[in-house]
């Protein structure tokens, strides 16, 4: 299982009492530590050390500019004096991250009269050979952590999801067994690649998975790890359909039906609130370890910096509700597929989305694409009455009391009760009864999908 970088990070700051920076062989950033034992120092913030920090990354001109001092060869500590014409401000300190003789990564600390003693920065070198360790046991797994999580998110059969959810166990390691993770989403993934999982705290596996590619629809057959039963989940590529991942179409076989989106409906965009999203490319799917069930900060936090990543400024993500250890994997990648749809269709439970407070999105996300477009709400849900299905909908979120939905909609009372009699003559639903209210509401916010 990948270490926890920052822990190792703060221990070499902590131990030299300086700042200090992790980056791969890259110049990717991985972590970064302020010496809390010291005031905050703004010359701490030159411009290479800013950018390193806010974009996680360096210039081709800086790597070059710092390997020519040697540090890809050094076996020990380099010290570097400060350049401001090259955008560095302080004097630094290198200590070169090997595995059997093989650099991984750096270490970056900020130098200072006196400066770290030769013990200090013998026992800081220990600590960087922990992170070596650690970075070649990931740089070995890395490439098997992406396939087998896809495959174990992507198993078309039951012995293929216990295949795969095993493979991947064994490259975690017996840690991953047992540890929390929560599973992430986001979509759609526009990067032209995934980033490296060594560049995301608390990160365990990340892969990209195909989102309603191509002109027809592929099935998961999610099961329940050899337990239980399967179900098959359409991905298609209509825009907004049941067949996108997290949709959980189940007890079909052979083409997927009729999906939403098509012409007529009122996913097709406009004023009226519903939208027509791009199901097509790819969704980022990612493993994020926790240290408790009841704090999802680091899946949130790693949602948010994926999606700045994606450049589409309507991606949007989802998380999963925590579990332990692998099992349930595929129905945690359903759940988080399902809440980064529900935040693309209710901007409030947006951007990121957890699984826990998506409401009826849980249960919307599982339905078929045609039922959104029942015969009593059709014409309804045509883009002409925008405004009337905005009404009900907002009535309807508002439990059916009238002052509080005039208000939010700033109409008076009477307008209100027109539009209600109005939305009863267009689907022949009686609005005061219960059944038919949630008929409504629920094609309602179906649309939205």
């Amino acid at each position: 299982m990948k270490g926890d970088y920052q822990e190792l990070v703060d221990e070499i700051s902590a131990l030299l009492a300086v700042p200090a920076t992790l980056e791969n062989r890259d110049f990717g950033l991985i972590a970064f530590a302020h010496d809390s034992a010291s005031e905050f120092d703004e010359t701490t913030l030159d411009p290479v050390r800013t950018r390193s920090i806010l974009t996680r990354k360096s210039t081709p001109a800086v790597r070059s500019w710092f390997e020519g001092f040697g540090i890809a060869r050094a076996t020990g500590p380099v010290r570097i004096p400060a350049a401001p014409e090259a955008g560095v401000f302080r004097d630094r300190i290198c200590l070169p991250v090997r595995h059997r003789g093989i650099v991984l990564g750096y270490v970056w600390l900020l130098d200072a009269s006196p400066g770290p003693t030769a013990a200090q920065l013998a026992a800081a070198m220990e600590v960087t050979a922990r992170i070596g360790t650690q970075l070649a046991d990931e740089e070995r797994a890395g490439a098997d952590l992406s396939r087998e999580f896809r495959a174990a998110l992507t198993a078309e059969h039951d012995w293929h999801y216990d295949m795969a959810v095993s493979a991947l166990r064994t490259a975690l390691g017996g840690a991953g067994t047992d540890a929390l993770h929560a599973v992430v989403c986001v979509t759609p993934w526009t990067a032209t690649e995934a980033p490296s999982s060594r560049s995301l705290p608390g990160a365990a596996a990340l892969c990209t998975v195909s989102w309603g590619a191509g002109g027809g629809a592929r099935a998961w057959q999610l099961g329940a790890g050899g337990s239980g039963g399967s179900r098959t989940v359409f991905l298609d590529a209509d825009a907004g359909g049941a067949g996108a991942p997290g949709s959980g179409r189940t007890g079909r076989t052979g083409t997927p039906g009729g999906g939403a989106g098509r012409a007529g409906s009122p996913r097709s965009g406009g004023s009226d609130g519903f939208v027509d999203p791009d199901d097509t490319g790819q969704a980022l799917a990612v493993l994020v370890r926790l240290r408790s069930a009841d704090v999802l900060a680091p899946a949130v936090t790693a949602a948010d910096r994926l999606r700045a990543m994606t450049g589409a400024g309507a991606a949007t993500a989802g998380v999963a509700a925590p579990r332990r250890g692998l099992v349930g994997l595929n129905t945690a990648w359903l759940e988080a597929t399902s809440a980064a749809r529900a935040a693309r269709a209710e901007p409030r439970l947006g951007p990121v989305a957890e699984w826990a407070v998506i409401g009826p999105y849980r249960m919307l996300t599982a339905l078929p694409a045609d039922t959104a477009r029942d015969p009593a709400v059709r014409e309804l849900l045509d883009r002409s009455h925008g405004e009337l299905a905005r009404t009900a909908e907002v009535f309807l979120d508002n439990a059916g009391q009238a002052g509080r939905t005039a208000a939010a909609l700033g109409i008076h009372r009477q307008t209100l009760y027109y539009r209600l009699s109005r939305v009863e003559q267009l689907t022949g639903l009686d609005l005061a009864e219960g059944e038919d209210r949630l008929l409504l509401h629920m094609a309602l916010k179906a649309a939205r999908l």
